[in-house]
């Protein structure tokens, strides 16, 4: 049984927005990465519904369910592992690497592909963090982009809140969301309802069937603000003879 809060009315102060999408965004990296007991006890507890429901509370205006909490830690763990890593015939019901679904390659080759994803983190000066063996984060991980995300709303919040242009960032967080995790959230949740996997914890599961439709309303919000996203797959109409533009500041 789901136990949800009144719906209230989102905030309607643009940095506050801003840090709340931060907030849904970190929380969901967290929720996508491999699990750690410290999340599955943070889920167990309350910490993670009160922290995300507060966030999405202020961006939507609506309440977040709070599902049923989660099996001990190694139920909760396989769960993760049966959905986005191996399941019963050795294949994920739905991989957590966007290179590995073909509609978001259109046409790309995954190296070519990963290099770029990696170029949005690298104009932000960001890399994948390194692991424990000193092996790097796959840059096109869904806990990674969604990392990512989390820091374009942080710089945008900061500019709001020093007065400084906050475009830079939402034209990134528009073009990021529009050319990679929009689809690839939509395609996810898409694979778990038609393959779905029971021992999946019901709060990541929940997270990842509402992350799609919350990612497109981001991106017409951003392109009310910064204007339309341009798919660069896209043929330039004959008049457009511009240079490239580095819209992101």
């Amino acid at each position: 049984m789901s136990v949800a809060a009144p719906s209230r009315p989102p905030t309607a102060d643009p940095a506050s927005r801003a840090r709340a999408r931060e907030t849904i965004w970190r929380l969901a990296a967290l929720a996508l990465a491999h699990p750690a007991p410290e999340l599955r006890d943070a889920i167990a507890g309350g910490a993670f519904h009160d922290a995300f429901a507060t966030a999405w509370g202020d961006v939507t205006g609506r309440a977040w369910p709070r599902p049923e909490p989660p099996s001990a830690f190694d139920g909760f763990e396989a769960g993760y592992i049966a959905a986005f890593l191996h399941g019963p015939d050795g294949k994920p019901a739905a991989s957590l690497l966007a290179g590995d679904h073909d509609a978001l390659l259109h046409g790309l080759a995954r190296p070519v592909f990963m290099l770029n994803v990696a170029a949005f983190y690298g104009h932000f000066g960001l890399k994948p963090a390194v692991e424990d063996e000193g092996r790097a984060d796959e840059p096109d991980h869904a806990s990674a982009m969604a990392e990512f995300m989390a820091v374009l709303c942080h710089l945008e919040a900061r500019a709001l809140e020093r007065g400084t242009d906050p475009d830079p960032p939402r034209r990134a967080q528009r073009d990021f969301l529009a050319r990679y995790l929009a689809p690839f959230l939509e395609g996810i949740a898409d694979k778990l309802r038609r393959r779905p996997v029971p021992e999946l914890d019901p709060t990541i599961a929940q997270l990842v069937q509402e992350l799609g439709p919350w990612a497109r309303q981001q991106i017409g919000e951003l392109e009310a603000r910064v204007g339309p996203y341009r798919d660069p797959d896209m043929p330039r109409p004959a008049a457009d003879d511009s240079a490239p533009q580095n819209l992101w500041g």
